[in-house]
């Protein structure tokens, strides 16, 4: 039930996390990237955010990219599977669910995400893209970018998502009431499951 509540809680969240930037946000920080790409910076609606993990890189790395467990220790994932074998490369796709409540704007629904890996490079970055796509809730183009950087004592984590299509860029507001929490969600249950790991 914990997990049930907590995915409910933070599906929105996780949803829209990925939908704006403070001006704050973007005056400090140069947009992040693997191999030279970004997020689009053409995008409205984006978010940034960052964690520290006290595990050795190849830990977290290792629970962030094997997709097909994503289930077990992120409460806002409710299935996830890999179309095609072997670590994440450029043209990987996955396929996973999470579940969006009802909004002034949409019902609740079920998105299902199909993403493309399009840069990585191993420990130390991965940058994907794809569709999410519900009974009456579309996002178009999302593209998420993840760096790792060692650190004394474990790994920082950045992670900065923007999301583009004419439904949820025709009701902003709605999309920035659930900005960060879920996109922070996701971070602290990596930051969870890869210190659990770790001991």
């Amino acid at each position: 039930m914990l997990k049930t509540t907590r995915a409910l809680l933070a599906v929105p969240l996780a949803t829209a996390a990925l939908f704006a930037a403070t001006p704050a946000d973007a005056a400090t920080a140069s947009p992040l990237t693997c191999r030279g790409q970004g997020i689009d910076p053409a995008a409205q609606l984006h978010h940034r955010t960052e964690t520290f993990v006290k595990a050795p890189p190849s830990t977290v790395w290792k629970v962030q990219t094997a997709v097909a467990g994503w289930p077990d220790w992120q409460a806002a994932v409710t299935s996830a599977k890999r179309l095609d074998p072997g670590p994440l490369h450029p043209g990987s796709r996955f396929r996973w669910t999470t579940p969006a409540p009802a909004t002034p704007s949409s019902p609740a629904t079920t998105l299902v995400i199909t993403s493309t890996v399009g840069q990585v490079q191993p420990g130390r970055c991965v940058r994907w893209t794809g569709p999410a796509i519900g009974d009456g809730l579309r996002i178009d183009r999302g593209v998420h970018v993840w760096t790792f950087t060692p650190a004394r004592g474990g790994v920082v984590v950045r992670t900065e998502e923007s999301w583009t299509g004419a439904q949820i860029e025709a009701d902003p507001a709605t999309a920035i009431k659930y900005l960060a929490p879920g996109l922070d969600l996701w971070l602290a249950d990596l930051k969870t499951a890869a210190e659990a790991r770790h001991c």
